[in-house]
């Protein structure tokens, strides 16, 4: 296998998400951006090539056999041409980077016969190993809801899915097949909640590169935040940290439903986030669904802000300490005046409260433990209105369980059409959310 590539101090790091119908890879491509992001890494996406195209009108069932065949081999063509500009990217860029291909060039040979693959590996003196085993430093198969979490698999609202679950288990099967072989490959099966299936993916990575988690990816990790006492010390005292620029909107949206944007980014570079929490789920469960939209996805669903609620601005710093990952959001004007000089310390851990007092920052001014505590909701922080009054403050119970999971759409960085695909009061996307036992 190719190793990471790299240049005198930095690594370019190659990876493939992949696996059948509902499988997570929307939400866990979000996550594992930010994640790395956080660490202070570019992070590239590069988007399914397969959904681009279908996206223009092609449908499966029109084309014949030949044609079916000639356009798996025109979609490669144009996923190695796709993959190549940014491994280039990748390969020049002066930070350590990660690559996260929607799939890769192996994926096309699970929708044809092995000889007809074959016919097209001579044509194009193409082989299997540069193609499977050197493309790429690993492979992530993040297994089908159809396989072990069969009441989260859902085809309602995405356009260009219609599998059963019969059929998505042997896309799934057939999926996994076309990358067996590759020395790095993981198989992240549906054994545990969708927080923890996410978590493992992550973790699997990190591994592999060689970064040290802590206990940020433990399976009984969990979210806990601070308030911390203003002013903070000198960026000198703190350990090696990366600051961005945080700013989030919320949407005009269903109750008890809450709908979000976050635009995130360093020196004019961003990634824009959209977020639906969903309250009152079964079982008590809060559901966050998160999916990384375009800049003018981005643009378009501003259109539909909700005015009681101002916009937030927040300076968050990203450091670890202690062998602990810590984000620590510093509030910004112009916002709320009960935001002025409010400061918040998250983290995720696995610690007990005794042990994890232990591992907190000594340099800050830590005031108190705040998890699950509504007066340091960002949802309620936002609020135009006084909080004696408003109708829509959000008391919530302490420490909600929260799963993040994912819409299976193409709006990574295909464009999807939001007039279309969000309906914005909750919103209705293109690739309707389905897993959360994962």
């Amino acid at each position: 296998m190719e190793k990471p590539s790299r240049g005198k101090d930095t690594t370019c790091y190659k990876v493939v998400l992949t696996g059948g119908p509902c499988g997570g890879k929307t939400t866990g491509q979000a996550r594992l951006s930010t994640f790395f992001e956080n660490m202070g890494w570019k992070v590239f996406r590069v988007p399914e090539t397969a959904s681009v195209l279908l996206s223009g009108g092609i449908k499966f069932s029109d084309l014949s056999e030949e044609e079916a065949v000639r356009f798996q081999e025109n979609l490669l063509k144009t996923m190695i041409q796709i993959e190549n500009t940014f491994f280039e990217l990748g390969r020049s860029c002066k930070r350590n980077c990660l690559i996260i291909c929607d799939r890769g060039a192996m994926d096309a040979s699970a929708f044809i016969t092995k000889e007809k693959w074959e016919d097209i590996m001579k044509t194009n003196h193409w082989n299997n190993v540069e193609l499977r085993d050197n493309r790429y430093n690993q492979i992530i198969h993040m297994v089908s809801a159809a396989k072990g979490a069969e009441e989260f698999y859902s085809i309602e609202d995405h356009s260009c899915r219609s599998e059963g679950v019969e059929l998505a288990r042997e896309l799934d099967s057939n999926a996994a097949a076309s990358w067996v072989g590759h020395p790095y490959f993981d198989v992240i099966d549906n054994s545990t909640d969708f927080e923890g299936k996410i978590r493992r993916m992550i973790g699997s990575i990190c591994h592999k590169i060689g970064i040290d988690t802590g206990d940020r990816l433990l399976k009984n990790s969990r979210k806990v935040k601070f308030l911390v006492r203003a002013p903070l010390p000198d960026d000198s005292v703190f350990p090696p940290f990366q600051d961005f620029e945080v700013i989030h909107n919320y949407l005009q949206s269903n109750s008890p439903n809450q709908v979000r944007l976050r635009k995130r980014g360093q020196k004019g570079h961003y990634s824009y986030i959209h977020t639906v929490r969903r309250q009152n789920q079964p079982g008590g469960q809060v559901i966050e669904v998160k999916t990384q939209i375009t800049h003018r996805d981005y643009i378009n669903l501003l259109t539909q802000k909700d005015n009681s609620h101002f916009t937030i601005y927040k300076k968050r710093r990203c450091f670890i300490y202690n062998n602990q990952y810590f984000q620590l959001d510093i509030y910004e004007q112009p916002s709320h005046p009960r935001c002025r000089d409010l400061i918040l310390l998250e983290t995720y851990s696995a610690l007990d409260e005794t042990n994890l007092k232990e591992t907190l920052p000594g340099f800050l001014n830590i005031e108190k433990e705040v998890t699950g505590n509504p007066d340091y909701s960002m949802y309620n922080l936002s609020l135009r209105e006084d909080w004696k009054t408003s109708k829509k403050f959000w008391a919530y119970a302490p420490a909600p369980k929260i799963r993040d999971r994912r819409y299976e759409g193409d709006g990574l960085s295909n464009g999807f059409d939001c007039k279309k695909s969000l309906k914005m009061n909750g919103h209705d996307v293109k690739g309707k959310e389905c897993n959360g036992k994962a």
